[in-house]
């Protein structure tokens, strides 16, 4: 079973993606499950509150460091020592052998939804976090970004999708790490666009040396 741990501050943001389509079939197999921890029951007297004004001149507020200190302990001792990933616009960028060396490297994780301006800089010196970023561009919060590389994993989980979905995908070992072919349907002409000959010759030789010739 693999397992995920979300610490958010906004879980009815995750969940309704995470109980559809393919998420919610690989939980039905009994492959996959999910658990949203809510920051703010971590807060220090009870307050509610998880930010505050960082030291200096900056803008803005952060996550302070006790609640998500309690949170990540708690959560270690209660479920297991697993790897934790913070969702972060800095350091290395998701990519495919990413996601594969994620799905195979372990069976659990938990992953940090930021907010606000960032996150109080001296968990990094209490947990090894891993930081990974989807893009060169700033969210309102982690969420989004969490659903992207939870998607991105479990989907690869054996058994979630089948073995020929997931041949021949872009960035595939099949494909040499390229994009994908293009690929058509019915019907054979459209609006004058007809489909290339060569899918509808029936020569597979054919097919498969056009496939790879119109890799990107």
């Amino acid at each position: 079973m693999f397992e995920i741990h979300i610490i958010s501050l906004f879980g009815e943001s995750i969940r309704p993606y995470l109980d559809s389509s393919i998420m919610k079939r690989a939980q039905e197999k009994g492959l996959f499950r999910y658990y949203i921890h809510n920051l703010a029951d971590w807060t220090v007297k009870n307050t509610r509150r998880v930010d505050d004004r960082p030291y200096g001149w900056w803008a803005g507020t952060l996550i302070t460091i006790e609640p998500i200190t309690n949170c990540l302990r708690e959560i270690q001792i209660i479920h297991g020592n697993m790897p934790i990933l913070y969702v972060s616009p800095k350091w290395e960028k998701l990519e495919q052998k990413i996601c594969n060396e994620l799905v195979h490297s372990a069976q659990k994780y938990i992953i940090i939804c930021g907010h606000y301006e960032w996150i109080d800089a001296r968990i990094f010196d209490i947990f090894n976090i891993r930081e990974i970023s989807i893009g060169d561009y700033v969210l309102s919060s982690g969420e989004l970004a969490s659903l992207v590389i939870i998607d991105s994993i479990v989907r690869l989980i054996p058994g979630v999708l089948s073995e020929e979905s997931l041949k021949e995908e872009s960035f595939s070992s099949d494909l040499d790490g390229k994009k994908e072919y293009p690929q058509y349907s019915r019907p054979e002409t459209f609006e004058g666009i007809t489909v290339p000959k060569i899918l509808l010759s029936g020569d597979l030789k054919k097919i498969q040396e056009w496939k790879y010739s119109n890799l990107s």
